[in-house]
């Protein structure tokens, strides 16, 4: 089955996210590398990301900078705070017995 975009998705170009998180555009190509944060290139070559990567790019420098972790690290510590999410999510929608 097709789908049909009725609207453009929203993103931000490479440049505003380096200049809205404070970091150099090839370090945030690191990242997109490294699957960090994603990223999508278009046929002309220029890197995109969602407007919500800024928040990830600020989470992985406190991470960085707080618990001094490397990106093998950080992308691991990422995943489990993903998947902590999902489960409070889980017990905050289950109806609670009294």
């Amino acid at each position: 089955m097709a789908e049909y975009l009725l609207t453009r998705p929203v993103r931000i170009g490479l440049s505003a996210a380096a200049a809205r998180s404070g970091l150099h555009p090839e370090l945030i190509r690191r990242f997109v590398a490294l699957s960090l944060v994603d990223g999508t290139i278009d046929s002309n070559g220029r890197m995109w990301l969602a407007p919500s990567a800024v928040a990830s790019l600020a989470r992985i420098q406190r991470l960085r900078a707080g618990l001094c972790l490397n990106y093998a690290a950080i992308g691991l510590v990422l995943d489990l705070l993903d998947r902590i999410d999902v489960l409070e999510a889980q017990v905050r929608s289950q109806p609670r017995w009294t």
